[in-house]
């Protein structure tokens, strides 16, 4: 059955991202909000005594429509074969992956001196269209043993139009299975803006694991021949490997810290600037609710966040 929902996905993205890929904003952003607009306008039926049943009923079939098309073209996805069965065995430990994050570090002191820089010597992409083209381009070499998913070869990258509200939710980016677009926070900061793209395409070839979409992102941004989305996937996974390590030795993660090139210490201070000013409630409520969608979804929540790191060790291997 899963297999079934598979080959469906792939007829159903290719036709959804040439209906839709075309147009300039997300089209998926809207029917969210139509479906938004919908539902208050049947809650508000359903706080009235007139007709109070026939509206309790249309909402309910509204919310039965829109979840049964999710699993349709979406949901059933997590239960594929997880990525980790196909990849060698692997010890993992605390020393591989310190000797791994030193590995990065260097990876990234290297490729950052090969990227654009702005009048505050923070990290800028220069050409989005570029990073986006060579995504899609490196799909196509994504190793035959992890997957045979096929790239569309469609650039439905699309900004949000909920970006302003984004930024406060700790949300870079989803894709709509709706509309197979990917959206993104166009106001992120630019060291996390070609991976999030990079992640967001690796749902779009139908990886449904939040992991695993990172872990295909980084078999498509570590080989690259992009500065720009090399760097980022390089620092994502250095990233990635010092918060598995932190809480087992919090030194070594300091240390390590202090060995950032300089440009490497202006991305960092821009994005926990940009972390800092864009705290509130609403990231706590997104934090909470995303937590529980991963828990619904064949996932363990927060918990699976070292799970990529799993991945790369095994990968790595």
């Amino acid at each position: 059955m899963v297999s079934l929902f598979e080959d469906f996905f792939e007829i159903q993205k290719k036709t959804h991202q040439l209906v839709f890929s075309w147009i300039p904003f997300s089209i998926g952003d809207v029917l969210y909000v139509l479906s938004g607009i919908c539902m208050i306008y049947l809650i508000i039926l359903c706080c009235r005594k007139k007709n109070r049943n026939a509206a309790i009923i249309k909402a309910l079939v509204l919310i039965n429509i829109f979840y049964f098309t999710y699993q349709i073209f979406w949901g059933m996805l997590y239960f594929q074969t997880p990525i980790i069965l196909k990849l060698p065995k692997a010890e993992i430990t605390l020393e591989k992956r310190k000797n791994l994050a030193l590995k990065y570090l260097e990876k990234c002191k290297k490729t950052r001196s090969l990227v654009k820089e702005d009048e505050q010597g923070v990290f800028k992409v220069n050409d989005l269209k570029s990073v986006q083209s060579e995504i899609l381009r490196q799909q196509t070499q994504i190793p035959s043993f992890i997957s045979d998913k096929k790239s569309a070869d469609i650039n439905s990258f699309k900004p949000s139009l909920f970006k302003n509200v984004m930024s406060f939710t700790g949300i870079l980016g989803y894709y709509n299975p709706f509309t197979s677009e990917a959206q993104y926070n166009a106001d992120l900061p630019s060291s996390y803006l070609p991976f999030t793209l990079a992640h967001e395409s690796s749902h779009q070839l139908g990886f449904a694991r939040e992991q695993e979409a990172n872990f295909i992102g980084y078999l498509i941004g570590i080989n690259s021949s992009n500065s720009e989305l090399k760097y980022s996937t390089e620092y994502f996974t250095l990233k990635s490997l010092l918060n598995s390590i932190v809480y087992e030795d919090e030194k070594f993660v300091d240390d390590l810290l202090k060995n950032y090139s300089t440009a490497m210490k202006r991305d960092r201070m821009y994005e926990r600037k940009f972390v800092t000013e864009h705290q509130g409630w609403l990231n706590d409520f997104f934090g909470f609710t995303n937590n529980l969608f991963l828990k619904s979804n064949q996932q363990e929540g927060f918990v699976t966040y070292s799970y990529f790191v799993d991945l790369l060790m095994h990968y790595e291997k």
